[in-house]
């Protein structure tokens, strides 16, 4: 990502915050086939906010759209249409999303938000004059002039919501009255015709604070109070300000406003005689009561976080706060580098023998500081999967509305907390896989209820934590996979490597995955490319995960994905073979034993196996794979390790264990990353004496034997 200005940075934040929100309440209110209350609500503010923030940093085409589909809103909070197309106002919602999103990424990367917004802008208006048409309204009124001509009862004030961007001026900052500062009062006329004015009243606000030691203005709150356009129409927008500047640099200044019809400016004698001008201790009472906490008037409604919002816990208040990805990799980098050199002044070899019972306590009390500390700095960094799950309900909807087919998609342990590097790489390889599950599995309505299935398919998508691994499942009811389809186009791709009979179902349905391969005959907008389940792969392997797929004819497919918690700092067996040093993942081992004889025995190919839990399982000899020389051949002279990849059991032949360390993992160096599919290393590490150790992953072990 550049780098952007930290006022931008917030505006992406934000707008990002409030655009996923949208996206959810949307696609909530379409599957309940309503919009209540709250919901209108909901994205009637969220419109209105990203509509008053872009509008601040001149981001007109995202404003003025956020402006159309916010008065399709206003309409249905108003006036209660009976006659409403919810899922013709969720597709607005969404397209608007789109758009924004869209102009993220660009500021995200540096660049400008370009695209023009006119055609949706006219889309939408064309949409809600329609709406109102179908239900019997005058579709030329402007809502929000006859609401304020309507006498309605008093309605409980809405808490105050943060005024972005605009900075309150220190108490010890605001200058004092003297001959070079001048106090003024301006009252600013806008073109009514020239539409929101609460804006352009904002960017006057903008213009003027760096100049101005104190500014106050009414009415206050701008963007949040619904009738202060009216109220700036009616009585002008009234401001009074201490500045040093002289009266023609203030006009000029205020001149350059645009669809200004009128501007009184006068120059006052002193702050006595501005209609308004809070106290100090006005204004701290009024920041107070901005700064509480926020109460919900309904206890039992489903909460739904608000992007920057306070909350208090057990009575005291916190702050939440946002830190950029790349300083919190920065610190995970520099608490790796700590725990190798906590290990490299522990396991100094010119100490080794010697009794140093101060130095050990001290050690000690290391060891536990360093812990802690990363035990922290990982809990940082840990975010559920809840958001990157959800945005997988706009896939389904989207592709069941193209493709004619009927699906929903059910989310269970969303709220699985996993690395925020593994969030930020997940998204891809699950919409793949979500969108081949309603391509490829979910059947046509008519298809499942001839086969005796409810019409509407299934796709279960869970995250659960399995000891130092999350794992993610992507599992549909829909027809399953073709075993004899995947297995011809694989003949004719030519990536069969021994003979047909040979293949497990399993390992067949993995063809899948192959680049460039596909069973569509017919290529869609969704699939038949080639391309995609590929990628899936690269990407999960990119975070040390594995990902299998089985399928069950005419009942469904199981995706399984498996990816490390942590991708930085992980327990290890450091093991010795020869004169060469290995380390294996904690994780990965079950047991070790040294074995005695007869444990050990012979298949039919030649293979050394022993038995675990009733079934026979392969033995790797490093020596010999690494052709080490100095090692043991005797099995029951060395230590054996059952290590599990994939749920299969796999053990590896060592000479000795060495003991556990924690150990920063390190990638290999590029010029043999090539040679790592072939020898199943992973990569490497550092330990306490400052050789290198490289890290085996029984996984890439087990394929070498597969192979």
């Amino acid at each position: 990502m550049a780098e952007n200005e930290p006022m931008v940075e917030v505006f992406i934040y934000e707008t990002r915050q409030f655009l996923e929100q949208l996206e959810q309440v949307a696609l909530a209110s379409e599957d309940s086939g309503s919009f209540q209350p709250e919901d209108v609500n909901e994205v009637f503010r969220a419109m209105h906010t990203i509509k008053g923030s872009a509008a601040m940093m001149l981001y007109d085409e995202i404003s003025h759209l956020a402006h159309a589909v916010e008065d399709i809103f206003f309409y249905i909070r108003e006036l209660h249409p009976e006659k409403i197309d919810v899922s013709a106002v969720t597709d607005i919602v969404l397209t608007a999303v789109d758009f924004m999103n869209g102009e993220m990424d660009k500021l995200d990367s540096g660049a400008q938000p370009d695209a023009s917004s006119e055609e949706l802008q006219k889309s939408t208006h064309e949409f809600l004059r329609n709406f109102k048409l179908e239900n019997g309204h005058d579709p030329d009124v402007d809502l929000r002039k006859a609401k304020n001509k309507t006498p309605k009862a008093a309605e409980p004030a809405e808490p105050a919501k943060q005024q972005y961007f605009i900075q309150a001026v220190k108490p010890e900052e605001v200058k004092t009255e003297t001959g070079s500062s001048h106090v003024y009062k301006a009252v600013l006329k806008f073109d009514p015709e020239g539409g929101m004015v609460e804006v352009r009243a904002f960017g006057v606000i903008n213009r003027l604070e760096d100049q101005a030691s104190e500014l106050h203005y009414l009415p206050e709150k701008i963007i949040e109070d619904e009738t202060a356009a009216d109220t700036i129409i009616k009585d002008g927008f009234k401001l009074w300000f201490m500045t040093g500047l002289g009266v023609e640099e203030v006009r000029k200044l205020l001149d350059e406003t645009m669809c200004l019809t009128g501007l009184e400016l006068t120059e006052l004698s002193s702050t006595a005689e501005c209609e308004y001008w809070p106290t100090p201790k006005q204004k701290a009472a009024q920041a107070v009561e901005e700064a509480s906490p926020i109460v919900p008037v309904k206890p039992e409604a489903k909460p739904r976080p608000a992007p920057m919002k306070q909350a208090g816990h057990e009575g005291h208040e916190s702050q939440m706060i946002s830190v950029r990805v790349d300083k919190l990799d920065r610190l995970m980098e520099l608490v790796g580098e700590m725990v190798i050199a906590e290990s490299m002044v522990t396991q100094n070899p010119d100490i080794r023998g010697m009794e140093l019972s101060n130095f050990d306590k001290a050690a000690r009390q290391l060891h536990k500081i360093n812990g802690e500390l990363q035990d922290r700095v990982m809990a940082l960094r840990m975010v559920p999967l809840e958001a990157t799950f959800k945005k997988m309900n706009r896939i389904v909807r989207d592709m069941t509305k193209k493709l004619g087919k009927q699906a929903k998609l059910m989310l269970v342990g969303a709220d699985t907390e996993v690395d925020k590097n593994v969030t930020e790489h997940i998204g891809d390889p699950l919409m793949h896989i979500i969108r081949n599950s309603i391509d490829h599995g979910i059947e046509m309505p008519e298809v499942r209820k001839e086969a005796g299935k409810p019409e509407m398919g299934t796709v279960v998508l869970s995250a659960q934590n399995a000891g130092g691994e999350v794992v993610i499942r992507i599992e549909d009811d829909g027809g399953g996979m073709n075993r004899d389809r995947i297995m011809k186009k694989a003949k004719e791709k030519g990536i069969l490597t021994k003979p047909e009979e040979e293949y497990t179902d399993q390992e067949v349905y993995s063809f899948i995955f192959a680049p460039g391969f596909s069973t569509k005959e017919q290529v869609t907008e969704f699939s038949g490319r080639g391309v995609g389940m590929d990628v899936v792969v690269s990407n999960i392997k990119a975070l040390g995960g594995t990902i299998t797929v089985d399928s069950n004819p005419g009942k469904g497919s199981v995706t399984i994905i498996r990816i490390p918690l942590t991708l930085a700092i992980v327990e290890g067996m450091c093991i010795k073979v020869g004169g060469s040093g290995y380390t294996i993942p904690i994780s990965s081992i079950r047991r070790s034993f040294r074995p005695e004889e007869g444990d050990v025995f012979l298949d039919v190919s030649g293979q050394e196996m022993f038995m675990e839990e009733g079934s026979p399982c392969p033995i790797v000899r490093l020596h010999r794979l690494y052709d080490i020389d100095g090692a043991k051949e005797q099995l029951t002279e060395g230590i054996l390790l059952v290590t599990e990849a994939d749920d299969h059991y796999l053990g590896i032949f060592a000479d000795e264990l060495v003991g556990v360390q924690q150990i920063v993992v390190k990638p290999v160096p590029g010029y043999i990353q090539a040679m790592t599919k072939m020898t199943g290393i992973t990569g490497c590490t550092i330990l306490g004496d400052g050789s290198i150790s490289l890290i085996i992953d029984p996984g890439k072990l087990m394929g070498l034997l597969v192979e």
